[in-house]
């Protein structure tokens, strides 16, 4: 079973707890965009076997959304962190490459 942490108040959760949201750090295309542009945002995800960035909604305790990073192989996790960031934060990505040698993200 998937354990994650969320950061945003600290409780270590089952994946039964949380409710998953799908490939973080996505541009999203607002109003005005064109159909190519709102047509990949929907429809073109990477689907990685190995190192994954993740979106998590604590469903049944805070609320709040949050990033996880994970391998979709062996679900070992490498850390999570608030979802008002646009990247992965730089302990994170040490993190991966710590375990993964060669991991380029």
């Amino acid at each position: 079973m998937l354990i994650l942490t969320c950061p945003c108040c600290g409780a270590e959760c089952a994946e039964t707890e949380l409710a998953p949201g799908g490939e973080a750090h996505l541009k999203r295309f607002g109003p005005g965009s064109g159909d190519d542009e709102f047509t990949g945002y929907l429809f073109e995800r990477k689907n990685p076997k190995g190192v994954h960035f993740e979106r998590w909604r604590h469903a049944f305790g805070c609320g709040k959304w949050f990033h996880a990073a994970r391998c979709t192989v062996t679900l070992e996790v490498f850390g999570t962190y608030t979802a008002q960031v646009s990247e992965p934060p730089q302990d994170i990505l040490d993190a991966i490459r710590a375990r993964r040698p060669g991991w380029e993200g």
